[in-house]
Parts: structure tokens; sequence; C-alpha cells
């Protein structure tokens, strides 16, 4: 079973229409009891960091999503909260990728929205994506480059738009955005 995690915000609806776009069941969740029955878990993400981490501590999933040990995917803010802490609200969050999360300059223009080139290392979530693939982004906040980067893109500086650490993967920009490739995505999220 295919599970969307609800947290009162995110973007679950514009998820929800590539999976049945894809043929695929899921359900919407935020109980326990149903997430711990997942086989994979999406966690899709707009919004603020420091709501996101409120909300997750108020249902009790911190803990459990820290050790959950089967495919997770976080969709940009639900990537960015799998990091340790970010810049937004000076929020400390689930310290799975090992990486801070930090605001875009601000004499720049924020937020990054808009199509980008992304670069990626071979690696599951972007076979049979070419290199250089355009993705869809609405952001204000970065993961810094790290070890566990799998595709950087480049807007005012160079930063990491992939990770995957173990069994949690991660993109900044919406797959469920992002036309044929994003649902390339998501398919081989759920070919993992």
């Amino acid at each position: 079973m295919l599970a969307i995690l609800d947290y009162g915000a995110g973007n679950v609806a514009s998820v929800a229409n590539v999976l049945h776009s894809l043929n695929t069941e899921f359900v919407v969740s935020s109980d326990i009891t149903i997430l711990q029955q997942a086989d994979k878990i999406l966690f899709p993400g707009v919004g603020h960091a420091s709501f996101a981490m409120n909300r997750l501590h108020e249902l009790n999933l911190i803990p459990f999503i820290q050790n959950f040990e089967k495919p997770f995917l976080g969709i940009c803010l639900g990537m960015q909260v799998m990091c340790t802490h970010t810049e937004e609200g000076n929020t400390e969050c689930l310290n799975i990728i090992p990486v801070k999360v930090k605001k875009f300059p601000p004499e720049d223009i924020i937020p990054h929205t808009g199509w980008n080139e992304t670069l990626h290392n071979e690696n599951m979530l972007f076979k049979d994506i070419p290199q250089g693939t355009d993705f869809y982004f609405v952001h204000s906040y970065y993961a810094e480059k790290n070890p566990y980067c799998r595709a950087t893109c480049t807007y005012i500086l160079e930063f990491c738009c992939a990770v995957q650490k173990e069994n949690f993967w991660g993109v900044q920009f919406h797959p469920e955005k992002s036309a044929e490739y994003g649902k390339k995505i998501i398919q081989n999220f759920l070919s993992l």
C-alpha cells in the first residue's frame, strides 16, 4: 500500500492526480496505524517548515518517520524537513539527511519559481531521465550540497535538488507539476 502523508498542508491533490493517472492505489492519512501498513510513503510539501514540524510532533509521527524502513519520498518542503535544520523559522527538522537548509541570499530574487535544468548522478530515482532535464521548482530555501546529494540545480548558486540516504529519497522540485519526466520520477519511486 502506498500512503500520502497528510499533515494538514502540502500539495496532496496534485500528487493524488498523478497517482490516479498512473492507476496507482493509495491512501491519504496522518494516522500512524494506517501509515505503519504502508509499503511506501510520499511526503508532499508546500508551506512553512515550522508548521510542518509542529504538525508532525502533534501527530506523534517524528519517531515513526525517522525509523521508517521502507521507501520514503519527500517532495519540496517534504525533502527540506528530512534535513537536520532549516533557516526557515530557525527550525530543527527530522535529521534524516545530515545537511542544513538555507535561504537564498536576500539580495537576489526569491522564490525560485519555474523550470530549471537538473544534473543527476546515476540512481534509481532518475532512471531513464536524460541528464539536464528541466523540473518545476517553487522554493526560497535550499539544501546545501552534501554526500547524499543525487542531483543538483543552479539558481543563483548550485544547490542539492535531490537526496538519498538508504530508503529515504527527497526532491526539491515538484515532480507532480513537472510533466512527463516528473511523472517518471514518481513511477521510479513506485518501482523501488
